[in-house]
């Protein structure tokens, strides 16, 4: 099944994506819906980030390659994470598949991507095992991190680097049967692929991320986990169009615009 939120003709609904067409509903996926008897085109309305989360977790440093990497770049030795970190973003970031990612006029050229799995939460939930974690997924959608790097290094919080205006794309839809097991990321700048790496080979899995946070916080539907990324990006430029593909569960594509 996958829920999709939507705007026609000024109205945010939620519905039922089956193919090209919506089945538009009475409700959300979190409090229950009951079908309505209208149908939409998928080209006929405008997509909306799926779910704006009440809290809005994120996953540090979660692949090892992605840890490698950025430890070259600043000429030190590699250590891998010991175990699940965790943090967060900010709503105000969160923008839709096909809204545009605005680049602040004062950014540096270090404008960076990171392709990643989001967990959307169904069901309330704390003290979780490894066992039952699963158990208050909804389902899975596509998250883009983007980071100014520069600034990164100098804000202690990320408070710009992360969490800038637009600098969250999500979506486009929530996949309650999709499994990240035998998945692959793959994203491309401007139709050529940049990077490409096996979902699941994250050093800390879902439930080892969802156990950690229900030891001391509780979990509410709606919340949004994003797992981490591995790779690099390029230093992209005003135009570049960013798309993420997660085998099985969709394309996530925004463009990049100079703010003016």
């Amino acid at each position: 099944m996958r829920w999709i939120r939507y705007t026609f003709e000024h109205q945010t609904h939620y519905g039922l994506l089956q193919g090209e067409h919506i089945q538009q509903v009475l409700g959300n996926p979190f409090d229950g819906y009951e079908k309505e008897g209208i149908v939409r085109s998928l080209k006929d309305v405008k997509i909306e980030v799926p779910v704006v989360p009440r809290t809005f977790y994120c996953a540090g440093l979660n692949y090892a390659e992605h840890v490698i990497e950025t430890a070259k770049k600043q000429g030190i030795e590699p250590v891998l994470p010991t175990k699940a970190d965790i943090g967060y973003r900010a709503n105000n970031a969160l923008i839709a598949h096909l809204e545009n990612v605005v680049i602040p006029k004062d950014a540096t050229e270090k404008i960076h991507y990171e392709g990643e799995l989001v967990v959307v939460i169904g069901k309330k939930a704390k003290h979780l095992t490894h066992d039952n974690a699963l158990s208050c997924v909804l389902g899975y959608t596509i998250g883009n991190d983007v980071s100014e790097r520069t600034w990164q290094r100098s804000d202690r919080t990320f408070w710009r680097s992360k969490n800038t205006d637009t600098f969250k794309p999500m979506g486009p839809w929530i996949d309650t049967e999709f499994s990240p097991i035998n998945a692959t990321t793959t994203v491309k700048v401007n139709g050529v692929s940049s990077t490409v790496y096996p979902t699941n080979a994250m050093i800390f899995d879902v439930p080892t991320f969802l156990v950690e946070i229900t030891r001391y916080l509780t979990l509410w539907p709606g919340d949004v986990m994003w797992m981490g990324t591995d790779g690099s990006s390029p230093n992209l430029v005003s135009g570049d169009v960013v798309d993420i593909e997660i085998s099985g569960l969709g394309h996530l594509t925004n463009t990049f615009v100079k703010e003016s």
